[in-house]
């Protein structure tokens, strides 16, 4: 009887984990801060506490490999470097570095004030436009003008309407027996193929523009095209291997910091007085200008505001990690083939660290807060050596989008649109983010 009852425990879990994830972690967060539980036949661990999370990502991280859900994002992102592991990824990881060096990224500000200007100059005065699908677009247009040297824009409608059905089959194509279901001629596995293959149509593309003209751009692809491995005899990566890389940072490098800037769009139109004192140091530091990287450290509640969104709806959500050797984490023995979840969105919102953690507050990411709280309670992109590599461009990006586009425009509710939270590969608003938008013609020229 124990045991049917512990095995119908471990279903309800691994159903849980699928359709509402958030409330089964903040259950098991309840439990204390290590929480060994089974969900279906997988043993499992949540880890909840800073100095533990440190003790996964950093002190042991030699212990574990990624979670099987990016194992079989393999089937899309292929050996990128979000999914490949060992010796390929320290590689890749050399290699693209030096992309995101500090003054390089600082080159790309103009580029990111620009598409979000341009493409909110075609936005109207009381006009209702789903924020979350523009900034989609708007991001799409940094990332390969920025890291490919490509113009973009016109594919974000199609790249738009891929990742939608990428994002619907995600659930299903992490699942273990996926690859039989992916073979099966059912119509959403047809639109998760379609959708791939349009990804791919695009990216092979851009790789083969580029390599019909191998001038160093000074980009990204350029540098990979052009990277030689010495220490494997002058080897340089495939069309495959490009392919997997340029996939991965081309969603990666648009999906989430659109997601995150969508839910800062939402923080200001929820709360009138955070938007207006963002409105008053925009005026005092911009005036009636455009920001520019210069002006960063001037713009300080515009960083703590994307700060409080990156706390409140953290894009990456859930990590997962799979143990390979034995490990302690804290007093717990973790045995190989165990998986350990961290999730950001738990820490952000514990009281521990937060006090009266769903409230918007951006001065809790002051100097001063963030020397109160232990390093990995806020921790939106991981950290140790697998830290999110594009974290400065995401932080640049974020800021001088959000500054570019509130100096222009006041974001307010729509009633009737529901906000609802999707844990998909990210946190995203399930059914898009509608706000009306009224000009700021007194701010901006536009």
């Amino acid at each position: 009887m124990m045991q049917r009852l512990s095995s119908s425990v471990a279903l309800r879990n691994l159903q849980r984990l699928r359709r509402d994830p958030l409330t089964l972690l903040a259950e098991l967060a309840d439990r204390g801060d290590l929480v060994p539980f089974r969900a279906g036949p997988q043993e499992m661990l949540l880890v909840n506490h800073p100095s533990l999370i440190r003790d996964v990502l950093v002190t042991h991280n030699r212990a574990f490999v990624k979670g099987r859900v990016l194992e079989r994002a393999k089937r899309l992102l292929g050996e990128g470097l979000l999914t490949s592991e060992g010796e390929l990824h320290l590689r890749q990881r050399r290699l693209i570095q030096p992309a995101f060096h500090r003054q390089r990224i600082a080159a790309y500000g103009e580029t990111m004030v620009a598409s979000a200007a341009d493409r909110s100059a075609r936005w109207t005065d009381g006009a209702v436009l789903d924020v979350n699908r523009e900034l989609m677009a708007i991001t799409l247009r940094v990332v390969g003008a920025t890291l490919f040297a490509v113009e973009t824009e016109s594919d974000a409608d199609e790249v738009f309407a891929a990742m939608h059905d990428l994002v619907a089959m995600f659930d299903l194509a992490v699942l273990p027996f996926a690859d039989w279901l992916l073979a099966l001629p059912l119509p959403p596995v047809r639109r998760f193929q379609t959708a791939k293959t349009r990804l791919d149509t695009i990216i092979y593309r851009i790789i083969a523009q580029r390599r019909a003209n191998p001038v160093d751009h000074g980009d990204l692809l350029s540098m990979l095209l052009l990277a030689v491995d010495h220490e494997r005899g002058g080897y340089r990566m495939t069309d495959t291997q490009l392919r997997d890389e340029v996939l991965t940072l081309f969603l990666a490098g648009h999906e989430t910091t659109a997601n995150a800037l969508t839910w800062a769009l939402y923080l200001l139109a929820l709360h009138p007085p955070i938007a207006a004192r963002l409105k008053a140091e925009l005026t005092t530091v911009l005036g009636d200008r455009d920001p520019t990287v210069a002006d960063l450290p001037a713009l300080r509640y515009t960083e703590w505001l994307f700060a409080e969104a990156l706390r409140l709806y953290p894009p990456a959500w859930l990590i997962g990690r799979r143990a390979i050797t034995p490990v302690t984490i804290g007093d717990m023995r973790v045995q190989p083939h165990t998986i350990v979840l961290m999730s950001p969105w738990l820490m952000h919102h514990d009281p521990r660290f937060f006090p009266d953690p769903y409230r918007c507050d951006p001065l809790r990411h002051t100097p001063e807060a963030q020397a109160t709280r232990p390093k990995f309670a806020f921790f939106p992109f991981g950290g140790g050596p697998r830290n999110c590599i594009g974290e400065p461009f995401a932080w640049m990006e974020g800021v001088l989008v959000l500054a570019t586009l509130a100096r222009r425009w006041q974001f307010d509710l729509v009633p009737e649109h529901p906000v609802v939270l999707q844990t998909g590969i990210t946190l995203r608003p399930r059914y898009g983010m509608r706000l009306r938008l009224s000009s700021c013609n007194d701010r901006a020229t536009i």
